[in-house]
């Protein structure tokens, strides 16, 4: 299966989809560090680093899936185009394919926690707030079948819901 996290920076997905990953005994392939590691490696910021890293990810999560291994992807996903690249990599590997997108209802808190993390992924600046607002005003609506969670309800909890969820995808 093909696990796809979706949500906004801060929101908390990167946090759920590592406690899934856990749970599951499945890995993650995560965007920022991919880029990152572009960026470390030379390749110029004015560059489209961010598509790269999630063509280097798809092509990641492929080998995984390959092995007959369920993987999740952690990233942003805001737009069409990225959500179609995962539905036609789970298409190619005739895998089902399953939406999370994470969500932070309260605006203080997905503030506080954005501004308040580190997640020591060198040379890879967290976003400000500001872009968030800007990317959230540009966040394409969803048209495939997803489940959403809220960050306001702790990790265990979302990912036993997580879990129920995944059941039911075929």
């Amino acid at each position: 299966m093909l696990i796809v996290m979706a949500g906004l920076p801060g929101s908390g997905k990167s946090s759920v989809a590592e406690a899934l990953g856990r749970r599951l005994v499945a890995p993650i392939v995560s965007v920022d560090p991919i880029e990152a590691a572009m960026w470390r490696a030379g390749v110029a910021r004015d560059q489209p680093t961010g598509l790269a890293a999630y063509v280097v990810a798809e092509a990641v999560a492929g080998g995984v899936l390959s092995l007959g291994q369920t993987v999740i992807t952690d990233a942003v996903n805001a737009v069409g185009a990225a959500r179609e690249q995962w539905r036609s990599l789970a298409a190619r590997h005739n895998v089902p394919v399953a939406f999370i997108e994470v969500v932070c209802s309260d605006p203080v808190v997905h503030r506080r926690r954005l501004e308040g993390r580190s997640r020591g992924i060198e040379g890879f600046p967290e976003p400000t707030w500001e872009a968030v607002e800007r990317l959230r005003e540009e966040f394409a609506p969803w048209t495939d079948h997803r489940l959403v969670l809220d960050a306001v309800t702790d990790v265990s909890s979302n990912v036993t819901v997580a879990v129920e969820f995944l059941a039911t995808v075929s």
